[in-house]
């Protein structure tokens, strides 16, 4: 991890850890039912202030807690098209496999490029620390992925201008 990076990462571990401190809560609206309170929004009193941990415009993090459920949204750096691109394809592939990933979201919170959401069902099956470590760790490879994938395309890019450039010589 760069030192850049690493006081990023450590403000999105530590709030996250803080803010996963979740349990069984019924709904106030509909009896026997438990929902995620961050997705149903329906009762203001038992929602958390939502925080955003911002590295710059393009790279943010935004934590979204309640009593029993969290939903942490993630803006990947996207410098060029390329990069845009290459992150909603990215993005796109996994949010297709959803199931596979428990947490994460099929759709993310507009405005970011991917979701994940913690019940506290997820919390009682699930050790939260690992959790934590999935997502920061899911934080480091997305970024280091994408920039493999945009070295990878420039070279492939090269070779086939030089091929089809070296017709012409």
């Amino acid at each position: 991890m760069s030192n850049t990076l690493r006081p990023y990462l450590s403000c999105v571990r530590s709030s996250l850890t803080a803010a996963m401190t979740l349990e069984n809560f019924g709904s106030q609206v509909v009896e026997r039912h438990n929902k995620p309170e961050v997705e149903v929004g329906g009762s203001v009193e038992v929602m958390l202030a939502p925080l955003m941990i911002s590295r710059n415009e393009n790279e943010r993090v935004l934590i979204e807690a309640s009593v029993n459920s969290l939903r942490l949204s993630i803006k990947i750096k996207q410098s060029d098209e390329i990069e845009r691109v290459l992150c909603h394809k990215f993005a796109r592939f996994m949010m297709q496999r959803a199931e596979s990933f428990i947490i994460l979201r099929r759709k993310p919170v507009p405005g970011y490029d991917i979701s994940f959401l913690i019940t506290n069902a997820h919390s009682e099956t699930m050790l939260k620390h690992k959790l934590v470590d999935f997502i920061i760790h899911f934080m480091e490879e997305v970024d280091k992925e994408i920039s493999e994938m945009k070295l990878s395309l420039n070279a492939r890019a090269r070779i086939v201008a030089e091929s089809y450039l070296g017709t012409f010589a």
